[in-house]
């Protein structure tokens, strides 16, 4: 199929981004790498009246690192980040996560944050947003607003965002020292969305588990430093809650499984770092 027709704008600053959406709201889309739009808008099943292309704005393409943070606007590539001198120092569990993530040409041309805004529930980046207590700041032409992960994820391919925001950048809290991380995933063939995926953040005194791929949106659970028969009743209890259901594909009982499977594993990674 094809996109039904549509009106085309390239919008090279923020101002410029936020006056369309004041003006257009829900009959306009923004277009970054285009990786999940593209097909969407192919499939006919978003059909916005008109796109805001931001793929050139170099104002919306920056990286930076703070003290605390390493922020990404909304038109930086993945592949901006993943290749980053010291992204192993600053985020190891990005680095851990990137070579799961589709492949290097999608990764090349598809925006952070536009994994983050599309929300699919089995992206290893919004998995990862939440596992780090990341944050995403929302613009419009009336007001900004900082939200953390947690309250932006609604549900599947659903967000906080409103129709006349524009996901301006994501935060990324930099790893503190003594904290570890993990993590591990399952997919059918490597690229694919994620099965299941868990993402470990583990510090002097607890851990930080989360779960992509099986709920409707990524999910956390904080618990204390764990091991062997603790952590396996935690895991387990974590996969029941997440209400796993079955699909043609794959049963809920063997995503259940690979919540505690991957988990455990996740969790073995971050604790030996701590030893290492």
């Amino acid at each position: 199929m094809k996109p039904a027709a549509f009106d085309y704008v390239r919008a090279d600053s923020l101002a410029e981004v936020c006056d369309l959406l004041a003006k257009h709201g829900e009959d306009a889309r923004i277009l970054a790498g285009g990786q999940s739009l593209m097909a969407v808008l192919n499939m006919r099943l978003a059909q916005p009246r008109l796109l805001i292309d931001i793929s050139r704005s170099a104002e919306l393409a920056r990286v930076d690192v703070t003290e605390q943070h390493l922020r990404v606007n909304a038109a930086a590539t993945q592949s901006c980040v993943e290749w980053r001198p010291q992204l192993a120092q600053q985020l190891p569990l990005l680095a851990m996560a990137f070579p799961h993530i589709s492949h290097f040409q999608i990764r090349n041309r598809g925006t952070f944050c536009g994994s983050i805004a599309h929300a699919d529930p089995s992206a290893e980046l919004p998995l990862c947003l939440l596992a780090l207590r990341g944050q995403v700041l929302l613009r419009s032409s009336r007001k900004k607003r900082l939200l953390a992960a947690d309250d932006f994820f609604k549900g599947m391919l659903s967000t906080a965002r409103a129709a006349d925001e524009l996901l301006e950048s994501v935060r990324l809290p930099l790893a503190k020292p003594g904290q570890t991380f993990g993590f591990a995933e399952y997919s059918r063939r490597h690229g694919d969305f994620a099965v299941c995926a868990v993402a470990v953040v583990a510090d002097a005194g607890s851990l930080r588990v989360a779960v992509g791929g099986v709920a409707d949106r990524p999910v956390a659970r904080d618990f204390p430093l764990l091991e062997g028969a603790a952590l396996d009743d935690a895991l387990n209890e974590f996969a029941w809650a997440l209400d796993a259901r079955s699909d043609p594909h794959i049963s809920a009982t063997t995503r259940r499984h690979l919540v505690r499977r991957l988990g455990s594993r996740a969790v073995a990674q971050a604790l030996q770092q701590r030893s290492s």
